[in-house]
């Protein structure tokens, strides 16, 4: 359909009935056949609409003025988190979320031709304040040195001292470090004229410890008054086991750079997950809600059905999480990671956990699992949680000769998760549920864990 036949015009203001969400949580009402996707509305409600923007399939508007409101609407905490897209899912009441996100699966499932029943999504008691990491803009506003998030599909950033779904001592801590490079005059990156010292605030807090590690991203290593302001940090903020420098000198979107520093304390902070101690450095992947990392994991590791006597291979073990937590479960573990520094963490915390069962390996996962193939490895499950892009074709290739009897797959995007399952079909797996776990409260983000088995 061209714009010039779509049955609205930009700027055209009308009354329509929200029938469904997209995966982004953006309303969606009907014209005729063509699609309006409408901010912040939600199924069932009638509003006055302003069309926005026309694309050739597609439309763009915004609500005027709601006519109809769902039941499922809440006041939203602040209009800040909606303009930044911290909280896209804030007006939704928590419930409504959860059914959206397993609803989100069924239709990915249903788009693949899969029959496979999605249960109901594993939720948060307190569906706030759960993300354990932050890593916050620093940019000169109204000619203050000011900390807070871009508004979505701008470089404006809005100033914020409370981000909602951060652990508010992380927040209280952004605070604490502004307000020093404030009071001992540090200049504000601009990413305009490539200018300006500090870039962004990183923050990371252990959950169980409470350890607090504090990353200034910087432009250089000369940064003024920086013994006094490490000193003001310990003394305001006790927990404090880490205080770096990280160097970012290049044009560029990408938060940190290669190099860092340690000012004060360790490089490292440490926290705990399913009773297995963790080393987490600046650069480390680890998961941002500690509490529904710790349902997820247990539903992995429930799924792999283990009972003490199996060989499992983690195919993308990080610094070791998942493959600590089944370690403890299965007689080996193997784990690979194509990121040398993550596995060189994952042998360190596996020393620091007394877990002699598990091996790291560094390598592509499809290359590496070719190799035990060759030296007839017995693997009896594959566990795998890939990044949002899902598992690459040699992968999947790789997977279809090693052929272990159960695979369970942790998955971050059910678009790649519906498209991988097709894949591996091909060679005979078969998967009846998948179980949600919501990860990223008022967010559209939605964590799953699979198990499929080979059948034939």
């Amino acid at each position: 359909m061209a714009v010039e036949t779509a049955p609205v015009t930009k700027n055209q203001e009308l009354t329509v009935t929200i029938t469904d969400l997209t995966y982004e949580g953006m309303g969606v009402a009907k014209v005729g056949d063509f699609p309006l996707f409408v901010a912040a509305a939600l199924p069932g409600e009638e509003a006055l609409i302003h069309v926005v923007k026309l694309q050739k399939h597609f439309g763009f508007a915004r609500v005027v003025k709601l006519l109809k409101t769902s039941p499922d609407r809440v006041a939203p905490r602040d209009h800040a988190y909606a303009q930044t897209g911290i909280a896209p899912l804030q007006h939704l009441a928590y419930p409504a979320q959860l059914k959206f996100k397993q609803h989100q699966l069924e239709n990915v499932f249903e788009k693949q031709h899969l029959a496979i029943t999605v249960k109901p999504t594993l939720g948060m008691t307190t569906p706030s304040g759960y993300r354990n990491k932050a890593q916050i803009p620093v940019r000169l506003v109204n000619g203050e040195l000011t900390t807070g998030f871009y508004k979505q599909r701008s470089h404006d950033l809005i100033p914020l001292e409370d981000f909602y779904i951060q652990d508010p001592a992380i927040d209280a801590a952004i605070i604490v470090v502004r307000d020093l490079l404030r009071q001992y005059g540090l200049t504000a990156y601009d990413e305009r004229t490539n200018t300006g010292l500090v870039r962004h605030i990183m923050v990371r807090r252990g959950y169980y410890s409470h350890e607090l590690m504090i990353v200034l991203v910087v432009t250089s290593w000369s940064v003024p008054h920086l013994d006094t302001i490490a000193q003001a940090l310990a003394k305001q903020l006790p927990e404090l086991a880490s205080f770096m420098l990280n160097l970012n000198d290049q044009r560029t979107n990408v938060v940190l750079g290669r190099k860092s520093r340690v000012v004060s304390g360790n490089d490292y902070l440490t926290d705990q997950l399913l009773g297995n101690t963790f080393h987490i450095s600046a650069s480390s992947f680890y998961q941002v809600n500690p509490q529904q990392t710790e349902v997820l994991y247990g539903q992995a590791i429930a799924a792999a059905g283990l009972t003490g006597s199996e060989t499992v291979i983690d195919a993308y073990s990080g610094i070791g999480t998942i493959s600590l937590a089944l370690a403890k479960h299965a007689k080996q573990v193997y784990g690979v990671e194509v990121v040398p520094s993550a596995v060189a963490d994952a042998k360190q915390n596996a020393q620091l956990n007394g877990l002699d069962n598990v091996t790291f390996t560094l390598g592509k996962a499809e290359e590496v699992m070719q190799t035990w193939r060759e030296q007839a490895l017995p693997v009896d499950v594959l566990v795998v949680d890939p990044p949002r892009k899902g598992l690459a074709p040699e992968f999947i290739a790789a997977t279809g000769v090693l052929l272990p009897p159960r695979i369970v797959y942790v998955s971050c995007n059910p678009a790649t998760l519906a498209r991988d399952i097709a894949a591996l079909t091909e060679f005979g797996y078969s998967a009846t549920t998948t179980q949600p776990v919501d990860m990223f409260p008022q967010t559209t983000h939605i964590e799953s864990v699979t198990v499929l088995t080979l059948t034939k």
